[in-house]
């Protein structure tokens, strides 16, 4: 780009800078041309590609600049940009992979005179061969534009907020309205501890409405629910909550049911985040990338976190001031293990993001959460287990607060506090948080119950060093010859496979106690043979 002997179009330069960095995002499939269009070239969201073939009209003479100028000015072992014919992905081979025009799908729309620009057509179809006629179109750029192109002003990615909801609560008994009423209260009290939706009174379209009815016999009380699209009144979802009664106080019961509700509707994996994220474009910023970011650090490991921190950073660029993505991006952050002088400059920059993140909304558990995962990476516990507490007094039905507090102090050695956080992470409804689960499987292993560890630990995938060596030390342990699979797990999805285990375990905070009674294991595991006798080709560092 900054090369001035590199010659390409404001609107080629865009194409290529954007693709660069959605494959450094790892978007490695690459993108649609709709994404394209949208994003880059500033058209409509009813862009049709069928009709339109602006993109592919771009893409293919962007290719071409690309060769002009690896050609000219191209030197051995430099590393290049190459554009497959075909696709939207931006790849970088060490050495340059010529662009064939011929056999390039892309070149014929250039030549099929299609519109590429608002009211501008390329040059009308004629009897020249193909690179003739490409050499002849090259040197007449005026004649075939006949008009100086306006400059294109690029539309910015659709930047989602939070989704808006109403709620039409209903008894439908008229002597438990009262208990309606009451309910509908803690309910409204417990989506704004979640802070996940704005609640309206009275939805338009394109918000959400969710209707509940309350019901009550002597054994339970009962609320069915639906989500509606208050423009289309189409129903989205519906579902049902049911508390037994036990001989507990109205109280308690209403409790129950108001946090067992608020968790499914405005839950961070409640059914409207869901389906925010399914009807959110790819590359939408904004709220969106909180809920990936919040998913991805969910199913552990650092691939995803890594994934979701170019969204998050976008997102922040539009609005510096967005609380939500300053806690996630500190998170994400910490998430993706550095070394050295980047480990140390990114800590600082995931400091600053949880405190400015606590300090605009401190009745936030999304902020101090972020402040406890940047303050444990610190090494400072104590003050971690104190943002810890403090999360979870802001939302105790936050699970997944819950359960990251435990396995801080876990790692601290404080094992019954940590078991009883886990499993109350564990009790409070919807999926169990995976640090639960991590806590929960260390625990039975320390104490060595190996067929609980390793059913606990087979219950997640493996995305990172520590589930990888439970899931084969517990296997090890048993003298399963499942273990030299597993053990062959250990590296994969993790930013430090070139390390040792034990690195890469103490790296996550783990005791060295707790290593070294995993190190066992893993090699107990590296001794079982397999079904054919044979030991696994596999080295334990």
């Amino acid at each position: 780009m900054a090369d001035g002997r590199f010659k390409a179009t404001e609107r080629q330069r865009a194409i290529l800078r954007y693709l660069a960095e959605r494959r450094f995002a790892g978007c490695e499939q690459g993108v649609k041309a709709y994404a394209v269009a949208l994003d880059v070239l500033g058209r409509p969201s009813n862009f049709d590609p069928s009709t339109d073939p602006i993109v592919r009209i771009e893409m293919s003479r962007l290719r071409t600049s690309l060769d002009t100028f690896y050609t000219a000015f191209g030197k051995d072992g430099m590393p290049s940009i190459h554009l497959p014919k075909g696709s939207y992905v931006a790849l970088f081979p060490k050495k340059h992979v010529a662009h064939d025009p011929a056999d390039d799908p892309d070149e014929a729309a250039v030549e099929a005179g299609v519109p590429f620009a608002e009211g501008q057509t390329a040059a009308p179809p004629t009897t020249l061969p193909r690179r003739k006629m490409a050499w002849a179109l090259a040197g007449l750029p005026i004649l075939v534009l006949g008009t100086i192109v306006s400059p294109i002003l690029f539309s910015s990615p659709v930047h989602t907020e939070k989704p808006v909801v109403a709620l039409v609560f209903h008894a439908a008994q008229n002597e438990l309205r009262g208990e309606a009423s009451q309910t509908r209260d803690m309910l409204l009290a417990g989506l704004t501890e979640w802070q996940t939706l704005t609640i309206t009174s009275e939805a338009k379209p394109g918000d959400y409405e969710v209707d509940l009815k309350y019901y009550g016999n002597d054994d339970a009380r009962s609320v069915w629910w639906q989500v509606v699209d208050s423009g289309s009144r189409d129903i989205l979802k519906s579902g049902l909550e049911s508390i037994q009664t036990d001989g507990r106080s109205d109280a308690a019961i209403r409790d129950e049911l108001a946090s067992a509700l608020a968790l499914r509707l405005g839950g961070t994996r409640g059914v409207i985040n869901e389906m925010e994220l399914q009807k959110a474009d790819e590359d939408a910023i904004g709220n969106v990338c909180v809920l990936r970011a919040e998913n991805a650090l969910g199913e552990g490991g650092t691939e995803g976190p890594a994934a979701s921190m170019a969204c998050l950073t976008r997102s922040l660029s539009e609005d510096p001031a967005d609380s939500d993505v300053q806690a996630l991006l500190a998170r994400v952050i910490v998430a993706v293990p550095t070394e050295g002088r980047e480990k140390q400059q990114g800590l600082a920059r995931a400091r600053s993001l949880a405190a400015a993140a606590a300090s605009a909304s401190p009745l936030s558990s999304r902020a101090q959460s972020a402040m406890m995962a940047v303050e444990f990476a610190e090494g400072r516990v104590e003050a971690a287990v104190r943002s810890g507490n403090r999360a979870l007094k802001i939302n105790p039905n936050d699970a997944a607060a819950a359960a990251a507090l435990g396995a801080v102090l876990f790692s601290n050695g404080d094992f019954d506090a940590a078991l009883a956080l886990a499993r109350n992470a564990s009790s409070l409804g919807g999926a169990v948080p995976r640090d639960a689960i991590v806590v929960l499987a260390l625990d039975a292993y320390r104490k060595q119950d190996w067929a609980q560890a390793s059913l606990l630990a087979e219950q997640m995938d493996c995305k990172d060093a520590v589930v990888g060596a439970l899931r084969a030390a517990a296997l090890g342990q048993l003298g399963s010859d499942l273990a030299p699979g597993r053990l062959a797990d250990v590296s994969r999805h993790d930013a430090l496979s070139g390390k040792s285990i034990r690195q890469r375990l103490e790296a996550r905070g783990l005791q060295p106690t707790i290593v070294t009674e995993l190190e066992a294991g893993l090699a107990k595991a590296r001794r079982v043979p397999t079904s054919s006798g044979d030991n696994p080709a596999v080295t334990l560092r």
